[in-house]
Order: C-alpha cells, then sequence, then structure tokens
C-alpha cells in the first residue's frame, strides 16, 4: 500500500520514542507529507500556541511515493506552526533524507516537548533513540554533519539538521539534509532548535516492499518519466539551467524585484544568471558552475553545484570554502542579488554557501538585508546600528559581511534575523517590509504578473510562489498561456495551481514535475502504490481539503481574511520599466472572485457547507 503505515512520536520532555500506526483513515482523506502532517498538527495542537513554546509540535512527513521509483520521490515536509509568521507552516526539501527515513519504515516523526538538554535523534530502521548532542550543539550544518557520520562511521546515513543561525533564534532557519537541500522557509528550524534537537539521523536498509501492483506501478512510472524527458522545461532547460534558467525570462517581462521592490528590472540580471555559471572565469578559466545535481530518484537533475573564483575577496583567505557544492537556485539568486542590486556572482555564491551551511532561507534572509538597505540609504538604519557596515545597495561586501554574522547570530545578525517585518517595525517604516503574513516575497513581481500577487496574498504560510506557481500559465504557457497584466481568469487558475499543489505536496512527488505533467499523470502512479482508488478528481479535492484544513487553522490562530493583501508598494507603486510599465498589482479585482470560488464567505472564511463538502 505505499505507506510504511506506522509514525514515530518523539516525546521530548520524557525522552521516550515511541512507534504507533499511522491513522489510516486519515491517510486517505489526506494522502501524506503535506496534507497528513497537517490534520496531525491540527488535531494535536491549539492554533494559539506559541511557535516556539513546547506545546507546539515539529512533523517530519513522507509521503506514499517517497522513497519509490516514481521520478522525484525523494520529498519530504516538516509541518509546525512558523515563528516568522506565526501561520502554519509546511517546508517541502529534496535530497535523500526523505527517500532514507521511508526505507527505514517510518511514514512521519512527530516531535512534542522540549528536551531539557540538546539531543539528536538517531533511527535505524526499527531502532531510534535520542543521543546527547552536547558536542555538535554550537556547530554548523557542514560541521555537525562530518561529525556525526565519522561518530556512526556508517558513510550512508542521512542527516538532517539545524545551524547556528536556529539555535540563535534566527526566525526564517532552515533544516538542512544533505548539506545543501532544505526545508527552508517560515522558521521550520527554529521550531527545532527550539526543542533542543540538533539533528535527526537516518539509515533505512527496508526498502519499500508493499507497492500494491507493482507491474502496473512499474509500468506508470516509466511512461511518466518519459513525459519528463521529452518536455523542453523538464527534459532541457531544469537540467542544464536549473531553476535559473527564469533569471533573464523574468527579467525581460519585467516581474524581477529589484531593490526591495523598488523595481521591476535588474540591470544586471545576465551576470548572476544560469547562463553567467557557465562563463568561465578570469583567474583559473573554470566556471562557476561545475555540475547539475539529482535529488533521490529524480530524472530531472535540476541541482547546482558549484565552486566560488579562489582569488574572490570573501574566500580568498577561507580555504574551507574552496570546494564544490550546493549552488545558486533562482529564488536564492534573486534574493541575494537583484534584490540588493548586487551583480557578483561569486559573491552571491558565496552567501549561499552561509545559508546552506548555517541553515538560512536565501529568501527571507536577502530580502530582510534589501530592507534594511533601502532603510540605511534613507538615513533610519546608521553604520552604527551595523556594527560599522556601509549597507548600501550594491555592495556585495555588505552582503558577504551580513551572511556571516546573520549565520553565526551576531551582532547586526541577529537584527537581520527576526526577518523584515520586525526589522521595518524596529525601525518604524513596517510599509517596507516586502511580505505577506510576514514572510518575505519570492523572486516575482506581481505587478508584472498579476495572478502571482493574488497567489501571495492567499497563500497559507505567507509569501509563496510553491503554493499556487501561475508563473507557469502567466509566462511559461503550461499547461496553457493566459496572459500575465490582466487580472480575468486569474481567481480560477490560482485556485486550480493551489489545489494541485496541495496534492503533489502529500504524494512524495516533487511540484517541478508539474512543468510536464498534470493529476492525469500523476494519479496513475499513486493509485499504482496505493490503496484507495485514486483518481485525478480525488487528488484535487485532496488539494483541496487540504487547502481549507490550512485555511481554518490559520483563522483560528487569528491570522483572517484582512491578512490577505500585498504591501502599498505593490499595490500604490506602478512599475516604472517593462511590460507593466504604469501598472500596480489590482488585487482587489481578483480577490471577490477568489472567495467566491473558494466556498468562503465575501471575508474569507469557509463556510460550513465547504468545510461539510470536503469532509474538514
Amino acid at each position: 500500500m505505499s505507506w510504511a503505515g506506522k509514525i514515530l512520536r518523539v516525546n521530548l520532555n520524557a525522552g521516550t520514542v515511541t512507534p504507533e500506526p499511522l491513522n489510516m483513515e486519515w491517510a486517505m482523506q489526506y494522502l501524506g507529507q503535506r496534507g497528513l502532517a497537517t490534520k496531525y498538527l491540527v488535531e494535536e495542537t491549539d492554533p494559539k500556541v506559541d511557535p516556539l513554546s513546547p506545546d507546539n509540535k515539529l512533523i517530519m512527513a513522507t509521503g506514499p511515493l517517497t522513497g519509490t521509483m516514481a521520478s522525484t520521490g525523494g520529498r519530504y515536509s516538516v509541518i509546525t506552526k512558523g515563528p516568522l509568521t506565526g501561520a502554519i507552516a509546511c517546508s517541502n526539501s529534496g535530497g535523500f533524507f526523505g527517500a532514507e527515513l521511508k526505507h527505514a519504515g517510518w511514514d512521519m516523526i512527530i516531535f512534542e516537548g522540549r528536551s531539557p538538554k540538546p539531543v539528536y535523534l538517531y533511527v535505524e530502521d526499527d531502532h531510534a533513540e535520542l543521543i546527547p548532542a552536547d558536542e555538535i550543539w554550537g556547530k554548523s550544518v557542514w560541521e555537525t554533519d562530518q561529525i556525526l557520520h565519522e561518530k556512526h562511521a556508517d558513510p550512508l546515513i542521512r542527516i538532517a539538521a539545524v545551524g547556528r543561525a536556529a539555535e540563535k533564534g534566527c526566525l526564517y532557519a532552515a533544516i538542512v539534509n544533505d548539506l545543501h537541500r532544505a526545508a527552508g522557509r517560515s522558521g521550520v528550524g527554529t521550531v527545532m532548535a527550539s526543542k533542543q534537537v540538533k539533528a535527526v539521523v537516518v539509515r533505512g536498509t527496508k526498502g519499500i516492499s508493499n507497492i500494491r501492483d507493482p507491474e502496473a506501478f512499474e509500468e506508470v512510472t516509466e511512461a511518466a518519466k518519459k513525459v519528463l524527458a521529452e518536455n523542453a522545461v523538464t527534459g532541457e532547460g531544469l537540467p542544464k539551467y536549473g531553476t535559473q534558467v527564469l533569471m533573464n525570462v523574468i527579467n525581460e517581462i519585467g516581474a524581477m524585484p529589484t531593490r526591495n521592490m523598488r523595481d521591476v528590472q535588474f540591470e544586471g540580471a545576465s551576470k548572476i544568471s544560469g547562463e553567467a555559471m557557465y562563463e568561465p572565469r578570469e583567474s583559473d578559466g573554470k566556471p562557476n558552475l561545475v555540475t547539475n545535481g539529482a535529488c533521490f530518484g529524480c530524472t530531472i537533475a535540476c541541482g547546482r553545484i558549484s565552486t566560488i573564483d579562489p582569488t574572490h575577496f570573501t574566500i580568498k583567505d577561507k580555504p574551507q570554502y574552496r570546494h564544490a557544492s550546493g549552488g545558486l537556485e533562482y529564488e536564492a539568486a534573486w534574493a541575494l542579488g537583484s534584490d540588493e542590486g548586487i551583480d557578483d556572482l561569486d559573491a552571491l555564491t558565496y552567501a549561499n554557501f552561509l545559508c546552506n551551511e548555517d541553515g538560512l532561507d536565501p529568501i527571507s534572509f536577502g530580502a530582510t538585508v534589501a530592507a534594511a538597505m533601502e532603510l540605511y540609504e534613507m538615513g533610519v538604519i546608521t553604520r552604527e546600528d551595523t556594527g560599522g557596515i556601509e549597507l548600501k545597495f550594491g555592495n556585495a561586501e555588505a552582503l558577504a559581511r551580513c551572511a556571516e554574522l546573520t549565520a553565526r547570530g551576531e551582532g547586526f545578525g541577529q537584527v537581520l534575523g527576526l526577518g523584515s517585518k520586525r526589522l521595518c517595525e524596529k525601525y518604524g517604516h513596517p510599509d517596507l517590509s516586502m511580505t505577506v503574513k510576514g514572510q518575505e516575497f519570492p523572486a516575482y513581481d506581481p505587478r508584472g504578473i498579476q495572478g502571482m500577487g493574488l497567489a501571495y496574498a492567499t497563500s497559507n504560510r505567507g509569501a509563496c510562489h510553491l503554493r499556487g506557481y501561475s508563473v507557469a500559465s502567466e509566462v511559461l504557457g503550461i499547461p496553457y498561456k493566459t496572459d500575465p497584466l490582466v487580472t480575468e481568469g486569474k481567481a480560477e487558475l490560482v485556485k486550480a495551481f493551489q489545489d494541485a499543489t496541495g496534492a503533489v505536496d502529500s504524494s512524495g512527488l516533487c511540484v517541478f514535475t508539474t512543468f510536464a505533467w498534470t493529476l492525469e499523470d500523476i494519479a496513475p502512479q499513486i493509485d499504482a502504490a496505493c490503496e484507495g482508488n485514486w483518481t485525478p478528481e480525488k487528488l484535487q479535492e485532496v488539494g483541496e481539503r487540504v487547502w481549507n484544513l490550512e485555511r481554518k487553522y490559520n483563522i483560528e490562530a487569528g491570522i483572517t481574511g484582512k491578512y490577505d493583501t500585498l504591501p502599498k508598494r505593490l499595490l500604490k507603486e506602478a512599475a516604472k520599466t517593462g511590460p507593466a510599465k504604469g501598472m500596480a498589482n489590482r488585487l482587489d479585482e481578483m480577490l471577490p472572485e477568489y472567495y467566491s470560488l473558494r466556498g468562503w464567505t465575501p471575508d474569507g472564511v469557509p463556510t460550513p457547507e465547504t468545510l461539510q463538502r470536503l469532509g474538514v
């Protein structure tokens, strides 16, 4: 049936680790991963819980296709109440950790309470125990990974850990697995550190042996892989350039957020693009990009492995960074680059290395630095505040120094670790925080892509492109082309993307497959693997059910429809250049229709009829 059928409950107060059966009735309603873990969180926590209190819970969850031969079946998610937003948080990660957890025989791990002292969880198939973490507390993710590999003398263990940023209370700290893959957004790493859990170490040898119809599963997964291989995005663009294939495309259409979203195009975009990562350096003739890389079971291989120019100012005296590691993807390149007006590819790669090394969400970090730069240029933040850093747009040295301080939770880095909402409030200019529900925007300006404005405003975890990627339709023409500058039809489009994504996130598959696949391609894979008669229509309903459950939880937490909005800059200040010149985002034209299509009241509350229909 593909589910392992077991969860591991870790009571940190008592120091106990207890197996229990998976609730299969809930699995039939919510499938797995994002959906199923959200159901557990909603049932077991008070929506008003302080995210950093022992009463909050943190869940690492796989999907039914995690660890299988389905392409991209290596995903897992971390679900909790997020400290950055106060909303429900679900951060998705690739790599190999999720598959290892599934191969050890577990669908999810639930952490509850708070350990009286630092610990890490060690899981080897059916055996699981909490082990003192004194030797790794205070270490970076990279140091932790090395120490634990040496300690357990097993090169095949997989590790997910938090860095120093999480320990020091950075509100957008990530959980990093496999050195450079991450459950990155909303502060899930901060919650893990607040529970005094430093890492989870997993070794699984059981594999997946309970596919419902193995022959059918092999047939449908092979057919689906062929679809990915023959698609221009998943078969060509992503393998060659990674998500960085979008840098020049989005800049050209005037939707590249630049200098804290004051502008919609960046003059230096081509210098930090996917194409630029192939250019040989003058110093050694080598390019930034070493190779692409794939997560478990992935036939797309969009990951970037990069190096930094050894003569570059960021590492010329730091030999520890002269190795190949996780390179820039589009969101990091934008957040660390155009949002600060910086076109130094090596400086961006260095800052990204630090985000991986100590577990920082590069989107929230970069956007917070951008807000601080605008405040600095206004004279509101001074060199006395920054500890001497000249925090001007375009200053690559300032970016590098801010990354170092925030990663270690030192000096001005502690202020940057609060996120842009709290930083801008602290300095008296809340309108300069480019956030929704307290979470920083990704790399698409909603003045140039109108539907993304609605997707951002209504996202249950705060501003997010991966909760309803209307860019696929509005820019790339997938599954059909819509005009990015009009609002008509966008409410229906965004809702459809949000619901479909909810299902994909619950399956164990990567959302990037949806550049080529629809639910018509995904449903047969789930149906062959799992009991339950899974059709495209049923999956769409699962996604809708997950969305409404998250929404209901947020409303009970106090995050109501009044938070479904965008910063004034994006609603009032028109784009200065590009195809959207003279336009702001017209959220007010889309939101009422969206609420109606969702079956919600005019102020954004799911009606009793909608909740009853979905069984929420």
